[in-house]
């Protein structure tokens, strides 16, 4: 472990009794939860009961609601001091109501001292290519992050009228060697088309096990009504990232088409990552939060 992240060991007898619950213990949840165990009672909501032995084997307490059911969600209430909400807002619509039903559900008795939201930087829209840091105001352009900037206009709310310290953790492409769909390999494998370099958007990415120890770092160190790019330090357009990932598995390079040909070749979900370029700064991340990226670039990462 870096020397400027601090062992949860060594962590202050106030902290290592402290109850973390997890909502949306996915992938990045159950790497977080593993940063955790033991030191931290942790708990985390599922709706699927066929979850429980299988968090349970991994130290984490299993609570049984469903964030699109309300009335499932009462169980939450009192049980945590702190939070972290890494689950999805709903597929359709411009707001989230899963993190208004568990914000209410939270208030019942007594709210808990932090929430750490993971976001995205889609909320940010098509920023030219430019260098993004946290000050900038939202601009989203798809449904998709008009349900994020909702929601994290509610999270925001909660924390000033429920006194609790929050932190919203803006995530970019998240990837990793042991995630499904965590590599480039699949598209290219199908040899999905990326843009040529004059139409070429810049893009972000943030490595698993980085992200859920940002969290971490979030819950003991995260300034209160923070927001916070959580980002490595690859500065790459998106069709070097895949001719980079095709050099180091040994596969073609994916080939180039202009906007126009895209338009008409790709679905509609990938055309609006490629409609979108920035460069996010971490500066915050690394100074505030005390994070060094075990994995600083996707070359690295890919490995």
């Amino acid at each position: 472990m870096p020397s400027n992240q601090t062992p949860l060991g060594a962590l202050p007898a106030r902290f290592r009794r402290q109850r973390v619950l997890i909502v949306g213990c996915g992938d990045v949840g159950l790497r977080v939860a593993a940063g955790l165990v033991p030191r931290t009672r942790v708990l985390a909501l599922t709706s699927s009961a066929s979850r429980v032995q299988a968090l349970r084997e991994q130290g984490i307490v299993p609570l049984l609601g469903n964030l699109d059911r309300a009335n499932t969600l009462s169980r939450v209430a009192g049980l945590a001091t702190r939070v972290v909400y890494l689950a999805p807002p709903p597929s359709e619509g411009w707001t989230d109501p899963r993190i208004r039903n568990l914000l209410r559900a939270l208030r019942l008795r007594g709210a808990p001292v932090q929430l750490v939201y993971g976001s995205t930087s889609g909320v940010y829209g098509d920023c030219g290519g430019a260098w993004v840091d946290e000050t900038r105001s939202s601009q989203a352009i798809t449904p998709r992050a008009h349900r994020r900037v909702d929601a994290e206009a509610q999270v925001r709310f909660f924390g000033r009228s429920a006194g609790a310290s929050v932190q919203l953790l803006r995530i970019p492409g998240i990837y990793a060697k042991d995630r499904d769909g965590g590599t480039p390999r699949e598209r290219l494998h199908k040899g999905t088309p990326v843009l040529c370099a004059q139409d070429d958007v810049f893009t972000n990415h943030i490595q698993a096990d980085d992200l859920a120890r940002a969290c971490i770092a979030s819950l003991w160190k995260g300034r209160p009504q923070r927001r916070y790019n959580i980002s490595d330090d690859t500065v790459l357009k998106m069709g070097d990232y895949f001719d980079l990932a095709a050099d180091l598995y040994q596969l073609p390079r994916p080939p180039r088409v202009a906007r126009d040909s895209a338009n008409q070749q790709l679905p509609v979900m990938l055309l609006s990552f490629m409609s979108e370029s920035r460069r996010l700064v971490n500066r915050r991340m690394k100074q505030e939060l005390g994070l060094r990226l075990r994995y600083p670039t996707v070359a690295e990462g890919l490995r």
